[in-house]
């Protein structure tokens, strides 16, 4: 049976089926939950357009109305799925990985098998996860596997620090080994503790306008991005949270506080990756050195004045995280080992230029390319999010010491 059409207002099909509020207000339509506001706003928005707003895919949400619908018409109140998954992605892979997502879900309904499925692009920001995740109370209320970029949902306490703590969530990755990018001395990625599964990670590297850097050496490490030559010279992912926590973070790991000041005087200006490559074009103040994910640098113009450079130090990372319930649930684990497979991540390495991790994966990066990451004693001595605040007021120049 037919319930909604993708013409209909978010505002009707909470009106006829008010079980479907939780679906919304869970993935991103948090405005719903004001009556007023779904009255307004709502019935301004059919749902083809506001899922295409929120980058959610249309057949994925769809069933998740349709199963919540059913559910209380079955009287089940507190109908489930079979599994959950919910994160983000990063932008240049997002699409072809939901169209391969697609196909698994739709193989899993012919089975008999209901996911729910929201994965949006990371530019989308958490904010849609971490309310849920900081108002639940108990594992039982989550979903079953989460995936994204970054720091901030994962460690803080408040957020699945408390659930990790408690063994409700874990590392659902069954590798036999790990990908030979990554087995090395200088880097270990996988978690000693089984907490944090890692599937692939976004490398920071350099572009250099050699126009504007002048007679001033290339800059080849992220050591030598900290000289007083660079200043006011450098634009940083500002607005790219999950790759700018990382910097900051490494950078105190490895070099330390005043490495993280320095950086924030060389700084000229904050811009997206995608103005970062097209900066040479601009008529205003152009940076000599962006900092950027390597998938960015293939932008630049072949033969131009861009010149990429991946630090002999190595590219600082930001991991893509997963973790799923602890629940001995077999379609959580099957959902879990797709993510994590072959498929996913020859997606991840060749499209997204994202290292996977996975160990049958030729990720096509230069052997002599090294990673550079804050490591797992890092993480267990600080409480991230607050070293972060931190770390953000010395690079501004504003921290105060207690």
């Amino acid at each position: 049976m037919k319930y909604f059409e993708a013409t209909d207002s978010l505002f009707d099909i909470t009106e006829k089926y008010p079980e479907t509020l939780k679906v919304f207000t869970a993935n991103g339509f948090a405005q719903l939950a004001d009556a007023d506001k779904r009255a307004t706003f709502g019935k301004q928005l059919q749902l083809d357009m506001a899922l295409s707003l929120q980058q959610l895919d249309y057949e994925a949400f769809s069933l998740l109305l349709q199963t919540a619908i059913e559910g209380e018409h079955k009287g089940d109140a507190a109908a489930r799925e079979d599994v959950r998954v919910k994160g983000l992605l990063p932008c240049p892979v997002r699409l072809p990985l939901q169209e391969k997502l697609d196909e698994l879900l739709a193989n899993y309904a012919d089975k008999g098998v209901s996911v729910a499925a929201s994965l949006k692009a990371a530019s989308m920001g958490l904010d849609w996860i971490i309310d849920e995740v900081a108002a639940a109370k108990s594992a039982d209320e989550l979903d079953d596997i989460y995936l994204s970029a970054g720091f901030d949902m994962f460690f803080e306490e408040k957020y699945f620090g408390r659930f990790i703590a408690q063994g409700d969530f874990g590392d659902p990755i069954r590798w036999d080994s790990m990908n030979a990018d990554f087995q090395n001395d200088y880097i270990q990625l996988k978690d000693p503790k089984n907490r944090y599964g890692i599937i692939a990670v976004v490398p920071a590297v350099f572009l250099v306008n050699t126009v504007e850097l002048g007679d001033r050496p290339m800059p080849l490490s992220w050591k030598d991005l900290t000289n007083p030559i660079y200043e006011r010279s450098v634009s940083l992912p500002v607005s790219d949270f999950d790759l700018f926590n990382a910097i900051l973070l490494t950078m105190d790991e490895v070099y330390g506080e005043e490495s993280v000041a320095a950086l924030g005087r060389n700084m000229q200006q904050s811009l997206h990756p995608a103005q970062m490559v097209k900066s040479d074009r601009s008529k205003t103040e152009k940076p000599a050195i962006t900092i950027m994910p390597n998938f960015f640098t293939k932008m630049a113009k072949a033969g131009g004045v861009m010149q990429a450079v991946w630090p002999e130090d190595g590219a600082i990372i930001s991991p893509v995280f997963m973790i799923s319930r602890l629940n001995n649930n077999p379609h959580t684990q099957s959902l879990a080992d797709f993510l994590a497979g072959q498929d996913v991540a020859e997606i991840l390495a060749h499209q997204g230029l994202f290292p996977s991790l996975h160990p049958k994966i030729d990720n096509r990066i230069p052997a002599e390319n090294k990673y550079l990451w804050l490591g797992w004693d890092y993480i267990e001595k600080h409480n991230l999010n607050q070293r972060f605040t931190e770390l953000n007021a010395i690079f501004n120049g504003t921290y105060k010491s207690a």
